[in-house]
Parts: structure tokens; C-alpha cells; sequence
């Protein structure tokens, strides 16, 4: 990125907040509580509570030290409406409604992650859970604060980096560290909070992690996979080839362990925040690095010409591993603008420096560039007679380049600004909602003389209605979504060795519009909380990938299309107090959810669709030890694209305790826990590697976590 269009970009963003500095939001306390989307609200910098977040759920608490895994995809799927892509244990980014990809916005405090993950999925986050507070699942019309192209909802982590208070104490020291047995899996991470004033404190955190590699139950390779290399493997004995024979033979008959997904995170960060009761200003900055290995596709691998004209000699690569590497820089500020109509102005911005390379064996493939600028100011209106809301600006400039052989995508250059708003009315028993955006965004790519810009639009527009004080609502959410293509999806021409795919993308596509509608019903009560949601999507030039069943360069080819589309399916969770004795609250809780999705005049099912899934449980909570047991049904997915295959469904039981020695508030607690207990085979749909990365066999975890 050059230094005039940084600089240029950062004094856009800043010049609005230059008065002074003074109290961000504050971010509001989101509790333990697992599914209770009542008390779900929104962290500053926005608005602290919108209640067309009709589907808002978030982790916190001892839950999410428990689901922690090492990306962030695969720590949310207990969630109502979340699945993962589950490419690897080293990759894996959220899925949300069967949305995946650019359609789904992973933030940290609600800038983005500034990396290449949504270019492709073997590429990892560079959030790293475990030092997170919370993760916050944003689904709904209000995605709109976020972005026009999060039609699927956005994932938010919250952590400590920068500072949101001081504290009381000489210091505040958080760790947290655990082990899995499934792939040998050790984790530590920590933060300490200093007040060097009563308005200046000092922020530190770091955290670790290293794998090996995962086990699992029964073969790697799904059933039909497995009786294609076999076939292969006939085929290869008839010819008299029996080293390939015997390669391919061992390839199928593989149990028990995937190779090549061992992988080792290294984050540290430190921060400084001065706060007053006027306002804050704080900065921090960080550093992200992890290395882990990407399965091979059996009959995808890939080799490369040695050179020679007749092109007949060829050199095979070895494994691949991908090393990613980040430094980052991030900014909140805020000022307090007294009792006239804005309450308050807020600012984020976050900077980022990230590079990754996938090697092939010890050998150098390809390596990916991501510099890039994120920003965003809000002006926070003050309520008046039940109206408020949120005005604000959005700043994006990224610079991508990937160097090497198998580049499948030109380095390219995107600037976007957009213009967002959400508002509010309380008129008594009923509320009106809206939310407006405007998107501007350029795509250039000198490379292959591109340069083409998009204007979208956005809006939402909803109704609630809470009839008494009984904590029933209804609701009604209606939007219109509009997102501009990304540059993978334009300009992606190219083997690339991580996927084991050649990808393909098409340079004329226009924006993707999108008509959607929610209907939403809660209620809570002291010992009851229900809520459940119906959603749909209609699609105008939605963008897919799916394999065409051609070969380039030895790969299968996966190219990306443009036709209409519908998306609908539902959410529901429920949680209730059974009985209450000697101490402890008996609870039973259970999350479904289902998505349908087709592209329209016989295109067939979308690619890659969660199918209906089904999580209950039973706890006994108490102030010291809470004891659950759980089960997860994943039905069949048997709509499946062309070339697309089949998945088996799978149950899985699940148990876990966390006992806190010391009581409630004693700051110290220990956790154990048994997933998939009886090793059964499992395999998640949305997963474009899901024939050849199963989910992992029985994992026993205990973990320890500490506030002091």
C-alpha cells in the first residue's frame, strides 16, 4: 500500500473525531447465559442495545472456554443457525445461515480481520480465540453497521487489547490453559491489566497453542471416495503399476489418523488506554503467527513440469503447510458530545501487515499479501421520547498480492467507503426499526488491466411488538440487500495448490441483490426462554463456486457462476428450568436449525448446505459445580450440486463439569469435558474438504481458567 493513499485514507476517517477525545460506549455486560438472545446486546462502539438483532446469540463465560478450539469456526457451532467450513483444524471460518465467505463478516470489535481468510478457505483467521471476552453471532437486518455484503450475519470477537476500563485493583490478570486429547492439543493464553494512573492502564496478553495431528475414528476418505481410489487402484494393478497401486491402495485403507493437520499459534499483544469519566482514547498492537498443514485431496495432487520442452519429466511436490504471519495496529476513541442530539462520537480503526506462504514439502509455492486499512466512525444520537440511533462512515483500502507459480489471483487493489444508519422508535408496546447503507467500492488490478467500481444499496426495515410485560415479542424484519463481487470472485484464473483446485472467475459479474425476510417470536421469563426465527432470501445474480467436472493443470476445476437464487430456513432455541433442589437448578435447553437452498430454472441446490441439526441438554447448575450432558443430531445432506457428494448423518454425546472451587466470584475454575464420546465417524457438509477431513474422534479436554 502506498504511504499518500494510507495517509490519505486515515485522515478521511480521523478528521471527524479531531475535537477531542472523550467516553466511548461502554460495552455492556453480556452474561453467561448460553442462548438467551433476550439479553443479547450489541458492544460499544454502537448503539448498546437494537433489538433488530432478531437472531443475536454470543459465547461467554466458562462456555467458551470449553468450546474453544483453535479457529474461530469450529468454536461456534453449538450455536443456533452456525456451522463451520472445517477445512482443516488450522482453518476454519464461521458459517451462518449456509452463508460462508465474503457473505459472512468476521470482526474483532467490530473492525475486520484484515487478512486473507475470506480469499479462500484454507486460509486461516488471524483472530485468536482463546484470549477472546466474548464472540458475539450477529445475524439480521443490523449487519448493516458491518456491511452491505454480510447478508448472512457477522461474527464479533470482543477482547482486551485495547482497554475498556481500569480497574480497581494493583492489577487484573486473566489465563486460561487446557488440553484436548483428539490431536494432542495444547493451549495457554493470558492478559494482564495495569493502571499506571486512575486514567491510564496498560494492557498485555499472549497466548499458545500447539497440535498435532488429529485422530479420528474409522477410514479418512467417505465411503465413495474410499471406492474411487480402490477403483483407481485396480486400474493401476491391471496396467502392472504396482508402486502407484500400492500408493494409492494405502490411501484408502488410511484409519485413525488425518496427516498434514498438526499446526502451532503464537499471539501476543499490548495495549494503552486512558480513560476518563469524560472519555477514552487506547491503541494496542499485536502480532499473529501460525503454521499448520492442509490435507491432500486424493487424486488432485498436483505436480509441477521440471521445465523441459516435452514436459514429460515431473517433480512431485511434497505435503503441503501454509505459514501465516500478522502485525497489526488498532485505535478506539470516542467523545462525549453532551445532551444535544448526538451523545456521543466513536472511532475504530485497525491497520494490518499479513503475509502467508504454502509450501510444498520444504519448497516455496506461493505466498499471499494482504496490506490494508479498516475504519469506522459512529455518531451515536441521545434518546429522545423513545427515538435513537446510530449514523456512521466506513473506511476500506486493501492492497492483495499473491507471488508464485500458482497465483490464481492477480494482485489487486480494492477502496470502498460507505455511508450506514440504524434507528429506532419505542412507540410503547410496538417498536419501528430501520437501517439504511450505501457501498462504494472499486476493484483495480493493473495486472490484468481491471478496474471496475460498485455502487450498492442496502436497507432493512422492521417491526416489533411485545404485547404486555409477560417477555413475549413478535417481530417482522424485511431488507434488501445488495453486495459488490469480491476480486476472487472476478479474477481468480489459476491452479492453487492449497485447495487442490483450479479456480475460475468471471470478470463481468455484476453486484448481488437480495431480497430477505424474518419473522422472529421470544419470550423470557424467569425460568422459560424460547425464541425461534423463519427466514428467507431471494437472490437476483447470486454468486456460487461448484466443481465443473473439467480438469486444468491436472486439477479439477472450480468455477464461479452468477444466477438467481432462494435461501429460506428457521432457528429456534429453548431453555427451561425443570426443578430446583438441594442447591442445584436442573435445566434442559435444545438449538435446531435448517437451511434450504437452490439455485433457480434447474440450477439444482446450492453447494455446500448445512443440513437440519438438532443439539439438547440437560444441566444441573450450581454456584460451585455445573454438570451437563448433551447430544447432536446432524441429519443427511442429500441435496447436493452436481459433483457435489453426499453426507451421512451422525449423532453425537457430548458431557462436560466446571467446578469452581472457590464459589461463584472466587475467579478460579476448572473444566472438563468429553466430546463424541462413543468416537462415531462425522463429517460436516459445509466443509470443502469434508471426504477427506472427518471431524475429530472422542476428545477429552480439561481446562483451567483464572481472574484475579
Amino acid at each position: 500500500m502506498s504511504h499518500h493513499k494510507f495517509l490519505t485514507s486515515a485522515a478521511i476517517i480521523l478528521l471527524p473525531a479531531s475535537p477531542a477525545f472523550a467516553q466511548s460506549g461502554q460495552q455492556t455486560e453480556t452474561g453467561d447465559d448460553f442462548h438467551n438472545d433476550d439479553a443479547i446486546v450489541v458492544t460499544a462502539p454502537y448503539v448498546d442495545r437494537i433489538d433488530i438483532l432478531a437472531g443475536t446469540s454470543v459465547l461467554t463465560g466458562d462456555q467458551l472456554t470449553q468450546d474453544l478450539r483453535g479457529q474461530i469456526g469450529d468454536s461456534l457451532t453449538k450455536l443456533p443457525g452456525v456451522s463451520s467450513t472445517s477445512f482443516a483444524p488450522g482453518s476454519s471460518r464461521p458459517v451462518l445461515r449456509g452463508f460462508q465467505g465474503p457473505r459472512v463478516r468476521v470482526l474483532t470489535d467490530g473492525i475486520g480481520s484484515l487478512d486473507a481468510s475470506n480469499t479462500s478457505v484454507d486460509h486461516a483467521v488471524s483472530i485468536d480465540p482463546l484470549t477472546a471476552q466474548s464472540i458475539e453471532v450477529l445475524r439480521g437486518p443490523a449487519v448493516l453497521l458491518f456491511g452491505g455484503d454480510a447478508i448472512g450475519g457477522a461474527v464479533n470477537v470482543i477482547d482486551k487489547r485495547i482497554p475498556r476500563d481500569v480497574p480497581d485493583e494493583a492489577f487484573h490478570l486473566d489465563a486460561v490453559g487446557g488440553y484436548g486429547s483428539a490431536a494432542n492439543d495444547w493451549s495457554l493464553g493470558g492478559s494482564l491489566d495495569v493502571p499506571l494512573t486512575e486514567s491510564l492502564v496498560f494492557h498485555i496478553n499472549g497466548s499458545y497453542r500447539n497440535t498435532d495431528d488429529l485422530d479420528i475414528p474409522g477410514f479418512v476418505l467417505a465411503p465413495e471416495l474410499r471406492s474411487e481410489v480402490l477403483a483407481q487402484a485396480a486400474e493401476e494393478t491391471e496396467e502392472g503399476n504396482l508402486d502407484e497401486a500400492a500408493e494409492l491402495t494405502e490411501t484408502a485403507n488410511q484409519r485413525g489418523t488425518v496427516f498434514n493437520t498438526a499446526s502451532e499459534t503464537i499471539n501476543a499483544s499490548t495495549g494503552l488506554a486512558y480513560i476518563t469519566e469524560g472519555g477514552n482514547i487506547g491503541f494496542s498492537v499485536s502480532y499473529y503467527d501460525t503454521d499448520y498443514g492442509v490435507p491432500s485431496r486424493p487424486g488432485a495432487e498436483h505436480a509441477h513440469e521440471d521445465g523441459d520442452d516435452d514436459g514429460d519429466e515431473e517433480e512431485e511436490e511434497g505435503p503441503v503447510t501454509i505459514g501465516l504471519e500478522q502485525f497489526r495496529a488498532d485505535l478506539r476513541a470516542g467523545v462525549n458530545l453532551g445532551d444535544g442530539f448526538f451523545e456521543s462520537l466513536n472511532l475504530r480503526a485497525g491497520y494490518s501487515d499479513y503475509e502467508h506462504t504454502e509450501f510444498e514439502g520444504d519448497e516455496v509455492g506461493t505466498v499471499f499479501e494482504v496490506e490494508g486499512i479498516e475504519a469506522r466512525a459512529e455518531l451515536v444520537q441521545n434518546e429522545r421520547n423513545g427515538w435513537r440511533g446510530v449514523i456512521g462512515t466506513q473506511l476500506l483500502v486493501r492492497d492483495f498480492n499473491a507471488i508464485g507459480a500458482e497465483a490464481f489471483v492477480p494482485k489487486n487493489s480494492i477502496e470502498s467507503w460507505a455511508l450506514f444508519t440504524v434507528q429506532e422508535i419505542d412507540l410503547g408496546n410496538f417498536e419501528v426499526e430501520a437501517a439504511a447503507r450505501f457501498d462504494h467500492v472499486d476493484v483495480e488490478s493493473s495486472i490484468v488491466d481491471f478496474d471496475r467500481s460498485f455502487d450498492s444499496f442496502s436497507g432493512a426495515l422492521g417491526f416489533a411488538y411485545a404485547p404486555d410485560d409477560n417477555g413475549l415479542r413478535l417481530g417482522v424484519n424485511l431488507s434488501r440487500s445488495e453486495r459488490a463481487p469480491s476480486a476472487e470472485e472476478l479474477l481468480s484464473d489459476g491452479p492453487h495448490i492449497a485447495t487442490q483446485a483450479f479456480e475460475i472467475g468471471n470478470p463481468n459479474f455484476t453486484t448481488e441483490k437480495s431480497w430477505g425476510g424474518e419473522l422472529y417470536a421470544r419470550w423470557n421469563s424467569e425460568d422459560i426462554q424460547l425464541s425461534a426465527t423463519v427466514y428467507a432470501n431471494f437472490f437476483d445474480d447470486y454468486i456460487f463456486e461448484t466443481e465443473t467436472g473439467e480438469e486444468e493443470d491436472g486439477l479439477p476445476v472450480f468455477q464461479f457462476f452468477q444466477e438467481d437464487a432462494t435461501y429460506y430456513g428457521f432457528e429456534a432455541s429453548a431453555s427451561f428450568v425443570v426443578a430446583r433442589a438441594g442447591g442445584f437448578t436442573f435445566v434442559t435447553d435444545g438449538v435446531a436449525d435448517y437451511v434450504r437452498a437452490k439455485i433457480k430454472d434447474g440450477g439444482g441446490p446450492v453447494p455446500r448446505i448445512p443440513p437440519l441439526r438438532l443439539l439438547g441438554g440437560i444441566s444441573a447448575q450450581s454456584d460451585s459445580l455445573d454438570l451437563r450432558a448433551e447430544l447432536e443430531w446432524s441429519d443427511s445432506q442429500n441435496r447436493v450440486s452436481t459433483f457435489e457428494t453426499p453426507t451421512d448423518s451422525f449423532t453425537m454425546v457430548n458431557a462436560s463439569a466446571a467446578w469452581r472451587p472457590l464459589g461463584k466470584d472466587g475467579g478460579v475454575t476448572l473444566l472438563a469435558s468429553a466430546n463424541n464420546i462413543f468416537d462415531v465417524k462425522a463429517r460436516r457438509h459445509a466443509s470443502f474438504t469434508k471426504d477427506f477431513v472427518p471431524l475429530a474422534g472422542r476428545d477429552i479436554r480439561i481446562s483451567a481458567k483464572f481472574s484475579f
